[in-house]
């Protein structure tokens, strides 16, 4: 189920950026001992009164030059009224809710005005088309004071709908603008079933994203283009793909070959650039689209690029991967920049579970698993979208680990292999307590879950936690997609 969008919208300086630190502030203050990298966000979840969103900060829309009135807005700024439409626009159509914010210590400004005028525009044109449009509430922001709150009346001129007076310093009315929000946001239906796997095609911009999804479709339907964010919007496929697969046969020697369809949706985004890359408008909308694919995708395909190497915003977004649990296959674009196809055929030697690789994929490989480290899971492929070189093992590779999210352990063999491990590895102690493991069980799927019954959740060690999954996945596999481990103790059991 995809979460509703709440965007934050206004001139600079009226508070949008600490009203989305407050609201967001709890989860994103909450520390996660799993592994990953610091990411800058413009996008958080939050969760009020049993409703989860999203909640976007947006930048400030900024004039050019001091607005003294509309009239000056019409004859000097025509730079600033393509940059606020630009922005409402954007935010008319990928909102489920704007919240509109205003500063009640300054009051009402030409600036504020304009933008209103703006979204009424937009929503009126949309109404006229039949399109849906998100409800617009205002927030009279920094209301702390009687007189400030008394002053904020003023923005019932704007015609909007109703004022909040709040204070998103001090949480002064939050609570009821966040009543509001909820209150016009969407029904949550549950999506419409969709049986053919999401594959999104995830990166940074000018990785060779959209001249790999032609690759991969076949069919040059994505203007590719050597300017980053050319592609704004995720655009989706849908593909039928057969493959041949071996079917091991009860009582025969030899396995079998047989052919397998599979329906997959091809999902290409924008680029995601680091935040403070971000132009205001579009493109920062157009991020927002990528980091809604990631969520309704099976497995994203990360896209590096082998000339430039690994960034610094390639492990943010694989950070952002891992935090939607989401599968995903590392493929190495531009790979014919580095190496010769002729030249990988004679000097290509074969690595258990990773194919043929050379001497520099495997160089590559390494810096990949170090940088990665929190997701070392992750198989790699070197691929040119140029000329097609190992193109056709993508889609076979993620759909083995889509296979992987669901693949599902009996209990008996999740407590062999925890037996196993705590013979090879005896659990950590703490002064004279030592952890002790009952049993064990794998509880869900997509991605795999497991739960282990211990004496002491504060007794289980990070590293002795990594050790359990490697063993996990030294049995089983689990290509592409990360497990969770989930530990009870007595006393969480007994209430």
């Amino acid at each position: 189920m995809s979460k509703s969008f709440v965007v934050l919208v206004g001139r600079p300086n009226v508070g949008k950026s600490t009203l989305f630190n407050r609201l967001a502030g709890e989860r994103l203050s909450v520390i996660d001992d799993r592994p990953g990298t610091t990411r800058d966000r413009v996008h958080a979840p939050c969760v009020w009164r049993g409703v989860e969103f999203t909640v976007v900060d947006t930048g400030g829309i900024e004039p050019l030059e001091p607005l003294r009135s509309q009239r000056a807005l019409a004859e000097g700024s025509s730079d600033f009224v393509r940059e606020i439409r630009e922005q409402a626009e954007i935010a008319i159509s990928n909102a489920d809710v704007v919240v509109f914010m205003v500063d009640a210590q300054v009051g009402l400004s030409a600036a504020d005005e304009a933008v209103a005028d703006i979204l009424r525009k937009l929503i009126g044109q949309r109404q006229k088309e039949g399109k849906s449009t998100p409800p617009v509430i205002v927030a009279a922001n920094k209301s702390e004071s009687d007189s400030a709150r008394a002053a904020s009346v003023e923005f019932y001129s704007l015609g909007l709908g109703d004022v909040y007076p709040v204070s998103s310093l001090h949480g002064v009315g939050t609570g009821d603008l966040m009543d509001a929000v909820v209150a016009a946001l969407p029904p949550q239906m549950p999506e419409t079933p969709d049986d053919t796997v999401k594959i999104a095609l995830i990166g940074r911009p000018n990785v060779g994203k959209s001249s790999l999804y032609n690759r991969l479709i076949g069919e040059d339907r994505v203007i590719v283009s050597d300017v980053p964010g050319t592609t704004r919007d995720a655009i989706d496929t849908v593909i039928e793909f057969e493959e041949q697969i071996e079917i091991d046969s009860d009582g025969e020697a030899e396995s079998k070959i047989q052919n397998r369809k599979s329906k997959i949706t091809l999902i290409d985004t924008a680029g995601i650039r680091k935040r403070g890359a971000i132009e205001p408008g579009v493109e920062k909308f157009s991020v927002l689209r990528a980091f809604r694919a990631i969520e309704r995708a099976d497995v994203a395909l990360l896209l590096l690029d082998a000339a430039e190497g690994i960034t610094a915003q390639d492990e943010h977004i694989a950070g952002y991967i891992l935090d939607e649990s989401k599968g995903v296959v590392l493929v190495v674009n531009k790979w014919d920049l580095i190496e010769g196809e002729e030249k990988v055929e004679r000097a290509a030697q074969p690595l258990p579970g990773l194919g043929l690789l050379t001497e520099k994929m495997q160089d590559f490989f390494r810096i990949a698993q170090e940088r990665f480290n929190f997701m070392a899971y992750a198989p790699p492929l070197f691929v040119s979208a140029k000329t097609g070189f190992r193109c056709d093992q993508i889609l076979p590779t993620a759909l083995r680990v889509h296979e992987s999210r669901s693949m599902r352990i009996s209990t008996s063999e999740v407590n062999r292999i925890l037996r196993e491990a705590t013979e090879q590895h005896a659990p950590p102690t703490r002064g004279s307590r030592r952890l002790k493991i009952y049993y064990g069980a794998q509880v869900a799927t997509n991605p795999p879950t497991f739960v282990f019954h211990v004496n002491d959740t504060e007794l289980v060690h990070f590293t002795y936690r990594r050790f359990l999954e490697n063993r996990i996945r030294d049995e089983f596999g689990f290509l592409g997609t990360p497990i969770r481990l989930s530990f009870r103790g007595r006393k969480q059991k007994e209430q």
